[in-house]
């Protein structure tokens, strides 16, 4: 991939959010029409009805590992210096901050990517929500709420590299990388035949989970070849959220890179997406108790993700998708802390007639 041209054109830092709008074009595509979401993916599993939306998740999660692996083999990508291997990791923030995420999810309905594809159909709930996932994120990384979550990072840490892959930690060499994400990869693939996924989102997913792998091998590419120092990285909400919304806010001008283009090439590709097939509707709170509930739940979220390192996407996709252990670990304490809070909050208010019965969307 020769990006001098492109450097040529836009400058470094350009080509970067370009690169960032790119991918988060081909996400926002997928992710609308596959209607992807975690949590719509843990309450199929905590409520034994297991079906498309579990079926999807299993797709996205699979391809963006084969594809992410694949590129490795073929040596397209080195993820050796990305974050989420090369730097010291926190287990403690993983573990807490996974919680803490999980159970914000459940509150608004939807994981950080999905409030944000929903924005881009006109649904105001999910739009004042992801506004105040950015803030909060934005208050964790570098304002008032920074020295805490500083200070649960730090309670257990592990070294970069060796200490942060999966597969080494297991005994298994990274060279498996690839068989074990194509072997899950087929699986999931079965599994979306016998639950009957349709052809289109079936598609979609496989377009998110190759996003994934696009954003890692477009910002190694890059690396190499810019002359200013790139990082390796791919897909995630958490940090590109809190840098678009002061990128916004901040006099023009600011810099340029993969995050900034991410969040509005999203919401791009979702609009466009729901436009061509006629799914743009408003929709707004039924009552102040509704808003409450994803209010506090874009807080979760927003603190959360940052504590882990990552939303449902950045490390639960893009760090499982190289095999960074502290992304295993903020997904698995995603799941748990999603099928507890759903059962504690909306299954008791069901139960007790307060909350009409959900459904994984």
């Amino acid at each position: 991939m020769d990006l001098t041209a492109l450097f040529d054109v836009t400058g470094e830092a350009g080509a970067a959010a370009l690169i960032g709008l790119a991918a988060g074009l081909v996400f926002g595509v997928g992710a609308q029409r596959s209607r992807f979401c975690l949590r719509a993916a843990v309450i199929e599993f905590v409520r034994l009805n297991i079906g498309v939306r579990m079926a999807v998740w299993l797709l996205v999660f699979t391809a963006a590992i084969a594809f992410t692996q694949g590129l490795i083999r073929l040596d397209l990508l080195d993820v050796s210096e990305a974050r989420q291997l090369a730097s010291r990791g926190s287990l403690s923030g993983a573990i807490v901050g996974g919680l803490i995420f999980g159970a914000g999810m459940i509150l608004t309905r939807g994981c950080a990517s999905r409030l944000l594809v929903l924005s881009a159909t006109g649904n105001l709930r999910a739009l004042l929500s992801g506004l105040i996932f950015a803030v909060t994120a934005q208050a964790s990384l570098h304002g008032q709420l920074s020295p805490l979550r500083e200070w649960i990072a730090g309670l257990w840490t592990i070294q970069g590299f060796e200490s942060r892959h999966l597969l080494a930690l297991a005994g298994l060499g990274s060279d498996l990388g690839p068989a074990i994400g194509l072997a899950w990869f087929a699986l999931a693939i079965g599994f979306a035949w016998l639950v009957r996924v349709r052809i289109a989102i079936f598609a979609g997913a496989c377009v998110v989970g190759a996003a994934v792998a696009f954003g890692w091998a477009s910002t190694y590419a890059l690396s190499r070849q810019a002359f200013e120092q790139i990082p390796v990285e791919s897909i995630t909400f958490s940090g590109p959220s809190a840098d678009t919304l002061m990128f916004v806010l901040n006099p023009p001008g600011g810099a340029l890179d993969f995050d900034i283009g991410l969040v509005p090439g999203v919401f791009l590709g979702a609009f466009i997406a729901a436009w061509l097939a006629g799914e743009l509707k408003l929709q707004g709170f039924r009552s102040g108790q509704a808003m409450r509930r994803y209010v506090a739940g874009a807080v979760l979220m927003g603190f959360g993700g940052m504590l882990a390192g990552g939303c449902a996407v950045g490390a639960g996709i893009t760090g499982g998708s190289v095999f960074a252990v502290t992304a295993w670990v903020t997904l698995a304490a995603m799941w748990l802390a999603a099928g507890v809070t759903d059962a504690l909050v909306d299954r008791r208010a069901e139960d007790t007639g307060e909350l009409p019965v959900q459904t994984a969307r």
